[in-house]
């Protein structure tokens, strides 16, 4: 039997719910494939601040990093909003991301065919979406510095340094090798020399990558062909204010972003989440969409754990419970035969496996 030791971080409003759910879809993948997983759960966000004044405990960072892999589920409400910012569960969050070395995040955004009707886009336009959003995590305008305000000034630094721009460049091309073996780099190099540099930097490196057709595009015109023409997209790669932003965009292709996860990876460690944020006005309800978080599981199993058989057995268990046509509130409106509450879909997709 293979062991391993897995942290969780719950945080704040849906995020123990949807966490919840992908630990019994483990379990039951676990028992499959004869994986034994160890948990331990650690505080982060606003539960953290009530807990213990801090949104980022150094238990928390020894904590993770000294295990395997972690899921993570989501931080944050307007109880907090208060708060100074340094003490927000944002920038704790923040914090967690540069204390994890988490350069690369990986956003798949996937349109399942039973779900074609629930994009805002026409199905001729949106069916056989698959798109890898390869997004810089710790440089970019939110860590650069100098950064400040004054009562009629603020200002904030976007700052990349080759070798930052050279790792993330690697993750992608490598991803696209498995896949399509196309990559679009995103920058805004007509105004910005940091983006100059972005791409000059991405054309070297993709020398390394013959087989991988490379094309650039501008932040603005790929806002623009997300929506008109999202097909032509395989492996998208940009930094990290651009990948907050197009990422998100890409997300409401699917029609929920309770469908889509992600994966945050380093040299030391890696944090798997939904993109979703914590939802506090559907918190404790039972109505929340835990697939993203359960397909965050199915990462963590793929890119950490080496777990491809049972990556996969999670993947085609979410798409034959989309068949089966089984839906969260989020998605009652598009061919369901039955409306189910968080707790139901978990038990679904876990007995699927």
């Amino acid at each position: 039997m293979k062991n391993y030791n897995i942290s969780l971080i719950k945080g704040d409003g849906i995020g123990v719910e949807i966490v919840d759910e992908a630990i019994k879809v483990l379990s039951a993948v676990g028992k499959k494939f004869d994986i034994n997983f160890e948990y331990k759960e650690y505080l982060m966000g606003g539960c953290a601040i009530d807990a213990t004044g801090n949104p980022l405990p150094q238990e928390t960072i020894d904590g993770v990093l000294n295990s395997d892999a972690c899921l993570f589920g989501a931080i944050g409400g307007p109880k907090w909003d208060n708060q100074p910012r340094e003490l927000r569960p944002e920038s704790g969050l923040l914090r967690f991301r540069k204390e994890m070395g988490v350069f690369a995040n990986l956003r798949p955004a996937v349109v399942y065919d039973e779900l074609v009707d629930a994009s805002s886009l026409k199905p001729e336009v949106i069916k056989g979406v698959d798109i890898m959003v390869v997004r810089e995590l710790i440089g970019g305008i939110y860590f650069g510095e100098p950064k400040g305000k004054t009562e009629t000034k603020g200002w904030n630094t976007m700052v990349y340094e080759v070798y930052e721009i050279e790792r993330i460049a690697h993750v992608a091309f490598k991803l696209a090798m498995k896949r399509d073996k196309k990559l679009c780099s995103i920058d805004k190099a007509n105004v910005l020399d940091v983006s100059q540099l972005w791409r000059d930097t991405v054309t070297k490196i993709a020398t390394q990558y013959p087989e991988v057709e490379l094309s650039h595009m501008y932040v603005d015109n790929c806002a623009m062909q997300l929506i008109a023409n999202p097909r032509q997209f395989d492996v998208i790669l940009t930094g990290n204010i651009f990948g907050d932003i197009l990422s998100d965009e890409a997300s409401m292709l699917s029609g929920s972003i309770g469908l889509l996860p992600s994966a945050s990876t380093g040299e030391k460690t890696a944090v798997y989440e939904p993109i979703h944020g914590s939802a506090p006005d559907i918190a404790g309800q039972g109505i929340a969409n835990p697939i993203a978080t359960i397909s965050s599981a199915s990462m963590m199993l793929r890119y950490s754990l080496g777990e491809e058989e049972a990556a996969d057995a999670i993947d085609n268990a979410i798409k034959t419970a989309m068949k089966d046509g089984y839906r969260t509130g989020d998605l009652a409106a598009f061919d369901a035969k039955e409306v189910v509450n968080t707790q139901r879909m978990g038990e679904i997709i876990a007995s699927l496996i």
